[in-house]
């Protein structure tokens, strides 16, 4: 009888848990020369809460290539840490009346927790806690190495403001006009800030991108747009009257120079209030200044935004044409580009023809397109392509593409202008009015000015009993024993600077720290980042392309340029997981979510005698919309509810199978059933003959002493092997490695295990078939291990091995032994191809000669004259030549 011993998953789940840890499976060996490094990271999470399925899958991705680089021979670091400081933790802190620093404490034991419940297994002799002081004492190093080095510098500056948060944002910060932490619309608000000057890494930080060969295609593109390098020119209009005053702008079309009708300056132009000052439009010029500073700079930039603005009473000189031209300022002009002010064409730039339409400012053409005449009355849009420049002084009839280096040419020539670049990209504002963040270590002295903390002063500590609500000012500026202080250099009355630093810093350089978590009197040493880094492969998700990447491309290359690092770029491959979604579901009536999650603030109270599992489960009045999982749609799967039912395992490889890794995919509960299934079935296979893997003796498989359907599957197991392995190096494609296996185990579970390996005295083709049974089941194990690793640990050792099976390496597959059994072959008569066949591989000239000549698409070719000679090449092609060539 076979044996009947149960698959107790949590049981072995947690024993095997305990093995690794307690035999430092992935405990790193800094500086093993023996062994290639191999650096996996996961970013990061913010410690706020419990974790969900959606969660689940970078970490659970992150695993499996950690487990098979290990089998595959290498030394893997796999670290984790924590994102601990920043308005996550701060809004979720003051939304239950705890301190952050309890609340993270208690999120980061249930994460951890939740994290190895699922078999996830780093090294947490590395792990690191971002707001712990040991750590962001050296986030404060790192800022005054930028200050020191001319990169950080305070400034008062119109920010993006939250009134929620009430903080300053990054413009990274913002997402459709909103605040992307609390979804609050953002204001403008003029405040001294802290900036770090990362324009001046843009030149780099955009030409870099193309080193970064692993790296998805749209991350790239999303950080070129970001950086937006734009060339063209940088031209001088003279403030009319005022010869001697200048504003410069600069265009990318200097082509359509001659099309200038008006310029306009942003409202928050330095030179403005003086420009208008004692004039009759001084009043309401300044009005319109107020006006749009109440609102935020990505909105007034929208296409959909109605372009406003009000006339200065002021005009300025065209260079290339002394024409006397308008100056105004407009709502849609913005000094996060360029130089804060336009030259207006509005023939050629929607925005300046819709701001015009709304003003009656004159419209010039100067650019004809290709196949049709423009007039410059009337014109319904601005045609903004190249074309021919018309009505343009010595350019006429110039290609309006030509025209922009030579127009430029020719304004340097005169001095009127200059070739200039312009990027996108605004300075990083790096200051926070709120208080969970390291605080910045500067210091403002009456007599010296600004000064620095010395470093080996650092810590600044953050004092723990803060009032820190939010109240647009930092909480820390109510903390006397923290605000007083002295002078570091001259010794008298002082105070701290109370604004705290963004924790984006604190995540720009922590894959640096997991290098050397223990060091103390240096944030890293130079030989452990340079062995362990650049990061081969990082994982995350893809919203932050922009600010998270993009901001630690930066730190590294400051670092380096100071001579801390040996590198200058910090993941040398990224790859980007999609998201888990599932659906939520809207009551019709009251629009409110059909849940009975008591993490849902006010759920749909109708139809209460049905309850929320029957409407949702009939489709009583709800609408159901995939979405991501958010507790505030009680649409969230937890992990310990699944693992309590159906064991890390089954869960681990249903989110591995869900889909493509790089895509979103739909969380279907039925879904785990069918892989909990699965994983019985193999359970049951292994050892249901446990028995006899010790009454048949072991030995290597000999293809040879197999029947037709063993050899058969023992082809079929190389080319699992093969298939398995390009999918986890080449395209991660977990799902169809998963797919593969489980193929391979139907093939398996349907071969045929003769009767006499029931008998010691097995026959020879009885030991050979099990032992090719017994070797495909190991190697079976050996490429699910890194997807469900419990169950195949347990299995290996009950198939007669030592653990670890992570120990044992990575499967190896024949390459002569994974071809096909058959192959196409395609059929030439006369140097084209007529037909194809399909032969068993290495079959006899004659054998495929007759399938050749037997087709029906090649008899229809050679049914009028003879053969002169068929030549074959083996596996490959079949060469006909028709007798009737002999007569050519």
């Amino acid at each position: 009888m076979p044996d009947t011993t149960p698959y107790e998953a949590h049981k072995l789940e947690s024993y095997w848990r305990r093995y690794w840890r307690e035999e430092g499976l992935f405990a790193a060996k800094d500086l093993e020369d023996e062994k290639q490094k191999f650096y996996c990271l996961v970013m990061f999470p913010y410690p706020s809460g419990k974790l969900h399925v959606g969660h689940g899958r970078n970490y659970i991705m992150g695993d499996v290539v950690a487990r098979y680089k290990l089998m595959k021979g290498y030394n893997v670091m796999s670290p984790m840490g924590w994102d601990a400081f920043g308005l996550p933790a701060e809004n979720a802190a003051i939304k239950n009346g705890v301190h952050p620093a309890k609340s993270v404490a208690r999120n980061i034991k249930t994460m951890k927790r939740q994290i190895m419940s699922l078999g996830v297994e780093y090294d947490w002799n590395r792990e690191i806690n971002t707001s712990r002081p040991e750590y962001y004492k050296w986030t404060q190093w790192i800022f005054l190495k930028l200050y020191r080095a001319g990169l950080a510098y305070r400034t008062d500056s119109p920010v993006n403001w939250c009134p929620d948060c009430q903080t300053g944002l990054a413009n990274e910060e913002v997402k459709d006009n909103l605040c992307e932490r609390c979804d609050t619309p953002v204001v403008e608000k003029d405040l001294p800030q802290w900036f770090f000057r990362i324009t001046d890494y843009a030149e780099r930080l955009l030409k870099d991108i193309e080193t970064l060969d692993h790296w998805p295609g749209r991350v790239k593109k999303m950080q070129q747009e970001w950086i937006g390098r734009s060339e063209g020119a940088l031209i001088n209009f003279s403030l009319a009257g005022e010869e001697d005053k200048t504003i410069s702008c600069f265009t990318t079309r200097p082509d359509t120079l001659w099309g200038v009708t008006y310029m306009c300056m942003a409202p928050e132009h330095p030179d403005l209030p003086g420009i208008v000052r004692g004039g009759e439009e001084e009043e309401s010029v300044l009005d319109f200044i107020a006006e749009t500073g109440r609102q935020d700079i990505l909105s007034r930039t929208s296409d959909e935004v109605d372009k406003r603005g009000v006339f200065t009473g002021h005009y300025v000189i065209n260079p290339v044409n002394g024409e006397k031209v308008p100056l105004w300022v407009a709502n849609y002009v913005v000094m996060e580009y360029g130089t804060g002010a336009v030259m207006a064409v509005p023939a050629h730039d929607q925005r300046d023809f819709e701001f015009a339409e709304n003003y009656g400012l004159p419209v010039k053409v100067v650019i004809q397109p290709k196949d049709e005449k423009l007039s410059s009355e009337p014109i319904e849009r601005a045609f903004e392509g190249h074309g021919t420049m018309c009505e343009s002084g010595p350019f006429s009839g110039t290609p309006s593409v030509e025209g922009v280096h030579k127009v430029t040419e020719y304004l340097e020539e005169n001095t009127w202008g200059e070739s200039d670049v312009s990027y996108r990209l605004r300075d990083w504002l790096v200051s926070r009015q709120r208080y969970w963040g390291a605080p910045i270590p500067i210091v403002y002295c009456p007599d010296c000015g600004v000064v620095p903390v010395p470093e080996d002063s650092l810590p600044v500590e953050l004092p723990a009993d803060v009032d820190f609500s939010p109240s647009g000012e930092s909480p820390l500026a109510g903390v006397e024993e923290f605000v007083n202080t002295t002078c570091p250099e001259c010794g008298a009355d002082a105070r701290r600077e109370t604004d705290t630093i963004a924790q984006w810093l604190c995540s720009c350089w922590y894959f640096l720290r997991f290098a050397d978590p223990s060091a103390r009197d240096v944030p890293f040493r130079r030989e452990l980042v340079d062995y362990w880094l650049p990061v081969d492969q990082y994982i995350g998700g893809i919203e932050h392309a922009v600010l998270h990447l993009l901001y630690s491309r930066f730190i590294v290359k400051v670092l380096h340029d100071e001579g801390f690092l040996g590198f200058a770029e910090p993941f040398k491959a990224l790859f980007t997981q999609g998201m888990i979604l599932k659906n939520s579901y809207l009551c019709n009536y009251c629009f409110r979510f059909v849940t009975d999650d008591s993490a849902v603030n006010e759920p749909c109270r109708c139809h209460t005698e049905s309850g929320p599992h029957t409407r949702i489960k009939e489709g009583v009045d709800v609408t159901p919309k995939l979405e991501k999982m958010s507790k505030s749609k009680g649409n969230v799967v937890g992990f310990d509810e699944v693992i309590e039912q159906y064991g890390a395992d089954t869960l681990r490889m249903y989110t591995l199978a869900i889909g493509p890794p790089e895509k979103d995919a739909e969380w279907q509960e039925g879904g785990l059933i069918g892989y909990h299934r699965f994983l019985n079935r193999l359970w049951s296979m292994v050892v249901s003959y446990e028995k006899h893997y010790e009454r048949v003796p072991a030995g290597a498989v000999n293809p040879q002493n197999l029947d037709a359907e063993a050899l058969r599957v023992y082809r079929r197991m190389h080319q699992v092997i093969r298939k398995v392995t390009e999918d986890i190096e080449e395209s991660w494609h977990f799902n169809t490695a998963i797919a593969s296996v489980m193929e391979l185990f139907n093939e398996l579970g349907a071969l045929s295990l003769p009767e006499p390996l029931l008998q010691p005295e097995a026959e020879l083709k009885a030991s050979a078939t099990f032992n090719m049974f017994r070797c495909c089941i190991g190697n079976m194990l050996r490429l699910l291990a890194p997807f469900v690793p419990h169950i195949c640990e347990e299995l290996w050792v009950r198939l007669g091995n030592s653990p670890s099976i992570f120990a044992h390496g990575w499967p190896e597959y024949d390459e002569e032994a994974a071809m096909e059994e058959t192959v196409e072959m395609p059929v030439q008569i006369d140097g084209k191809v007529r037909g194809h066949i399909t032969v068993e591989r290495d079959a006899a000239e004659e054998t495929v000669r007759s399938a050749a000549l037997s087709s029906e698409a090649v008899q229809k070719h050679i049914s009028q004259g003879g053969i002169r000679k068929v030549v074959i090449v083996p596996n490959k092609i079949v060469n006909i030549v028709p007798e009737q060539n002999r007569a050519k």
